[in-house]
């Protein structure tokens, strides 16, 4: 299962003290059958928890995702900060998807050099 993040997820994260075995564990939570919310389309919502504090209170994290196969980070917030993703950002979010999750692998590579996107260093362990 390879994990990845966006230029705009990066940010996020990095700002909200966000860290990748964080994001390793929201993944392995999902292949596992452990998703927050399928928004459908191959987007979910993860939650994920503030440093110090549990994930009632955290982030919610948005994440392409195809079981046993690939999770791309591509959206967060703070509970706090937004209730809900509008439905535009949703129709977004599919289609996204739709492209992200169609990639081979080897796709997947040149993407990552070309730095559009941060491929997350999960082991077996974090996520099967």
């Amino acid at each position: 299962m390879r994990v990845f993040k966006t230029k705009f997820f990066t940010t996020f994260a990095r700002k909200s003290e966000i860290d990748d075995l964080d994001l390793c564990e929201a993944v392995k939570r999902a292949n596992t059958g452990l998703v927050d919310a399928d928004l459908g389309g191959g987007v979910i919502k993860q939650r994920v928890a503030r440093k110090g504090q549990g994930k009632s209170g955290g982030f919610r994290t948005i994440i392409l995702f195809r079981s046993g196969d690939r999770a791309i980070f591509v959206d967060g917030y703070a509970k706090k900060d937004m209730a809900n993703i509008s439905d535009d950002d949703l129709r977004d979010y599919r289609q996204l998807a739709k492209v992200l999750l169609s990639y081979k692998q080897s796709d997947l590579g040149k993407i990552v050099a070309s730095g559009s996107l941060v491929e997350v260093q999960c082991n077996e362990k974090t996520v099967p």
